[in-house]
């Protein structure tokens, strides 16, 4: 019987050994330290508006505590699909409030122009009448 309390001693202090060590090498529990501001992960462009395209190319690299890739991919695709929608509705939108667009065919005389212009006389031209 003494044998068997001094194996489950011993099984009890190796246990917390491993785990004192494991959570000395892993960690507690604490948050990631936060991101380097000066370098980014991913490229964006910086001279322009992000498109869906933009989106669509992000690869984002996992860590040792990392992500679901396919939920960041669907995350990435929604985001591109709503850009795109975006994109449409200000080309929409911007296409009403132009001013429409002037034709540059000539105007045909009326019977009123042609009435007006018997009596006019270019400022150039002597009156044939005088």
């Amino acid at each position: 019987m003494l044998s068997f309390v001094a194996f489950v001693v011993g099984v009890l202090i190796v246990g917390g050994l491993l785990f004192l060590g494991a959570s000395v090498l892993l960690g507690r529990g604490e948050t990631q330290p936060p991101a380097e501001l000066d370098r980014s992960p991913v490229e964006l462009p910086d001279d322009r508006a992000v498109t869906a395209d933009d989106v669509r190319a992000l690869r984002i690299s996992a860590a040792f505590r990392g992500y679901r890739m396919a939920e960041v991919d669907w995350l990435l695709d929604q985001f591109a699909l709503v850009l795109e929608e975006r994109d449409a509705e200000i080309a929409t939108l911007t296409a009403r409030l132009a001013p429409p667009k002037t034709s540059t065919t000539p105007k045909t005389p009326t019977d009123d122009d042609e009435e007006a212009a018997d009596g006019a006389v270019p400022p150039d031209e002597e009156d044939p009448r005088a």
